[in-house]
């Protein structure tokens, strides 16, 4: 489970504090709404081919 919490990184200068995917500019509420509107992972994993399926667990 540490290893899947040490994906979600947070730094004050990069998307307004908000947490984020491995330290690049994927927002973790991004990835939130795109589960809530019903894509699987594996479609999130198309759109956002840089994620890993590891980050969408996270």
């Amino acid at each position: 489970m540490t290893d899947l919490i040490s994906r979600i990184t947070t730094n004050p200068e990069q998307c307004g504090g908000r947490p984020c995917i491995r330290g690049m500019r994927v927002r973790v509420a991004d990835v939130l709404d795109l589960f809530a509107a019903g894509l699987t992972a594996e479609q999130i994993l198309q759109e956002l081919p840089y994620l890993e399926p590891e980050d969408l667990q996270a």
